[in-house]
């Protein structure tokens, strides 16, 4: 019963973002960035779903990047299984970034920048016209709260963003899904964990932001909604 209150949340609050945000349309070729871990298991398998009804018609592919010089590794024989399964076609690209040249930026910008860049030329190979990423509403929370505390400006990652120099826009269909709630649909559903995690994920400023909003969630359990609604009201949540 519990499982099924949990998907039926789940579908519903994607159908929702999907709507309030115009994330979908009719004819949409979409590529989604299928890292391996539990949000892009998720967003993926709700899309898969969702394209085999009739409104809106769109297609599904999706691209794991893997990095030669960073040990995140994911096996990429369950995430082919896990994708035939769905019906979607995966492509598999390897990639890597040189440090000694570029020793003032950081690994995660690097590896972030080389596999965004492998997922833009992709789509437009593949004549897709939208790229789906698997932030999910915890995440866009925290990009807000980083902002604010390190840029001096409120904001986050919008939940539909139009390119503008390559005809192509970034959605976040999960964006109105909370981590928690991933996390346990991920156990239910038996979503293989990654093999190797990125050893750089605990040594962020967004580890300390998240530690700081679990701290605020405790002394305001609505802090979430608060924090959701003033986005909502600024109008961050979509960039033309």
């Amino acid at each position: 019963m519990e499982s099924r209150r949990l998907e039926k949340r789940l579908n519903e609050r994607f159908v929702k973002a999907m709507a309030t945000y115009h994330l979908i349309e009719d004819d949409d070729h979409i590529l989604v960035g299928l890292s391996g871990g539990k949000d892009s298991l998720l967003l993926l398998e709700l899309l898969a779903k969702r394209a085999k009804i009739e409104h809106p018609r769109f297609k599904v592919e999706a691209l794991h990047v893997r990095m030669e010089n960073i040990h995140y590794e994911t096996d990429t024989s369950y995430l082919q299984q896990f994708c035939d399964n769905l019906g979607v076609r995966l492509h598999v690209r390897t990639t890597s970034f040189e440090t000694i040249r570029r020793k003032q930026k950081q690994p995660c910008f690097l590896c972030s920048w080389n596999r965004r860049k492998l997922l833009f030329n992709l789509a437009q190979e593949l004549g897709c016209n939208k790229i789906a990423l698997g932030h999910h509403q915890d995440d866009l929370i925290h990009t807000a709260l980083m902002n604010l505390t390190f840029q001096g400006r409120f904001g986050t990652m919008p939940a539909r963003l139009k390119m503008r120099k390559m005809p192509l826009a970034i959605i976040r269909p999960l964006c109105m899904i909370e981590e928690q709630d991933i996390k346990a649909y991920a156990e239910l559903q038996g979503y293989q964990k990654q093999q190797k995690l990125c050893p750089y994920e605990t040594g962020s400023h967004r580890t300390d932001i998240k530690r700081l909003y679990d701290a605020i969630e405790q002394m305001n359990p609505e802090a979430r909604y608060s924090i959701w609604r003033a986005l909502e009201s600024d109008n961050r949540l979509i960039e033309e």
